[in-house]
């Protein structure tokens, strides 16, 4: 039988004799000897994937109540703030001493009780991160986790020293009636969850058969792809899930430097404020309309990045191409304050504008501050937004328009297009799947205008055209008001609209375009 007419292999049937030089291909050697090192097929490893899953669970739960001050075991006092937690404990040393400032300095407390604290704070959250990190290598093949266990095991053991150092900083504690000691709750707790760390540890080690010393370094792919992405998901962990703790705030009578407890519990109060307050409504209402028409601007607008994108692919000339792209794409690396900075050097009284246009040439009227006025303001907002912006949000066209097949525009020059053709029937069409999912995002983020520009910008003047829901949330929770739990309750409410919104958006786009985000 040809080749061409080769049948393909099929299952033997049970009792069927088998070609004995199947069992001993290459492939078949190296598709066993990768099953032995990634699934434990063949070894004892089975009872060892149980151990490492529960070392997992537990590393991560260690890492989450590092960030969590209910959980810190570090609050040795009770005057030690309630809103700290043991990472913030382990880099501020001030965050511990701020209420014992005035006995260090009369001499009333030794600091040395306070210096050993904070050292044990520092080896307790650097041993965490040490066994996590051992951890996270036992996805790795037979000699990747022996080598894990060089980590997880003195890890476990470091965080173990650091809770040590934390109990004998409150014995020494209990012995002065000033500092008020008292048990952390996350002290046992921790002093539990690293233990057990440990043993398991300890007993994986000698579960887990030897390496053979001949053996590589590897882990799956998947694995790989699963921890170069991890350090990502943990800081949009820390950075933007963290924070919904705060929003607890809304429902307790706070002011800054307060202690949360049951006696000023608030309930729904200010959520019926926002709505039965007639001030509140109003301020919420004109606050609604400045930010609604600024992100209507600038989904108006959102077309300019993808047009300056495609006339500067549109330049033959590469030098003078990247010296535009560069030289439009500085602007987003300035802080809003050094963009004020400029805008007060060049519009206001004495700026030079009303210097050289007033003074020299009397075509306006000399003195004029154009930064105080209070019209057109939503037009310059958006004036310098794009000044700033263009350039930058471009980046992702051109690289968009870099992907488009160049046998599209080979094949629309065979046809006799001109350039103007490619760009409306290749380049546009190919760009639209990209312009679509940031019109989506635009439009999601509908209520989220930023803080810096319009806090820089704005003054008594203009502030009712200038003032949008963040700035909002900013003036009334730490600028003069100090009403922080209004402003989290404004917060929340903007938090919960805005991810409304995306999914509406989304499921227009579904329904009109056939795709979507989600």
């Amino acid at each position: 039988m040809s080749e061409e007419t080769k049948l393909p292999d099929r299952e033997p049937v049970p009792g069927e004799k088998t070609d004995p030089g199947e069992k001993n291909t290459p492939e078949k050697k190296k598709s066993e000897k990768m099953k032995v090192r990634y699934t434990g097929e063949g070894t004892n490893k089975e009872p060892a994937a149980y151990l490492f899953a529960c070392q997992r669970i537990l590393a991560l739960l260690a890492f989450f109540f590092i960030f969590i001050p209910s959980f810190n075991p570090a609050r040795i006092s009770e005057n030690i703030r309630n809103s700290i937690s043991l990472f913030t404990s382990a880099v501020s040393y001030s965050s511990i001493v701020t209420n014992f400032s005035f006995q260090l300095e009369r001499g009333f407390i030794d600091a040395g009780i306070f210096y050993l604290l904070y050292a044990g704070a520092i080896v307790t959250v650097l041993g965490i991160i040490a066994a996590g990190v051992g951890i996270c290598m036992s996805l790795g093949n037979n000699r990747v986790k022996h080598v894990s266990f060089m980590v997880t095991i003195p890890g476990s053991l470091a965080s173990l020293v650091g809770l040590t150092l934390i109990y004998f900083s409150y014995v020494q504690a209990s012995a002065v009636k000033e500092i008020g000691a008292m048990i952390p709750v996350g002290l046992p707790a921790y002093a539990i969850l690293m233990g057990v760390i440990l043993v398991l540890g300890v007993i994986t080690l000698l579960v887990v058969p030897k390496a053979d010393p001949a053996e590589d370094f590897e882990m799956h792919t998947k694995y790989q792809l699963f921890l170069m992405f991890l350090p990502f998901a943990l800081l949009t962990f820390v950075f933007a899930y963290l924070p919904l703790w705060g929003w607890r705030y809304a429902f307790f009578h706070y002011k800054p430097g307060e202690v949360l407890s049951m006696d000023k519990w608030a309930g729904s109060t200010y959520f019926v404020q926002l709505l039965q307050n007639s001030a509140t409504r109003r301020d919420i209402v004109r606050v609604l309309g400045n930010t609604l028409a600024m992100s209507a601007l600038g989904i108006i607008t959102s077309w300019v990045p993808l047009a300056f994108a495609i006339l500067l692919a549109e330049i033959g000339n590469k030098t003078f191409k990247r010296f535009v792209q560069t030289f439009t794409t500085i602007p987003n690396f300035i802080s809003w304050v050094l963009v004020y900075t400029i805008a007060f050097t060049i519009f206001s009284t004495e700026g030079f504008i009303s210097n050289f246009f007033g003074s020299q040439l009397g075509w306006i009227k000399p003195g004029t501050n154009y930064l105080m006025s209070d019209s057109h303001t939503w037009l310059k907002m958006l004036a310098w937004g794009m000044w700033k912006g263009t350039g930058w949000s471009a980046i992702i066209y051109i690289a968009g328009i870099s992907g488009i097949d160049q046998q599209l525009y080979e094949a629309a020059t065979v046809d006799g297009a001109g350039r103007f053709q490619k760009i409306w029937h290749v380049t546009i069409p190919g760009l639209m799947p990209t312009f679509m999912v940031m019109l989506l995002l635009a439009v999601a983020g509908a209520l989220s205008n930023g803080l810096d520009q319009y806090l820089v910008f704005s003054n008594q003047a203009n502030m009712a055209h200038m003032e949008v829901l963040d700035l909002y949330v900013y003036n009334i929770g730490i600028g003069s008001k100090g009403n922080i739990p209004l402003s989290t309750v404004v917060g929340m409410t903007k938090s919960i609209v805005s991810i409304v919104l995306f999914f509406m958006a989304n499921t227009i786009s579904k329904l009109v375009r056939g795709e979507s985000i989600v």
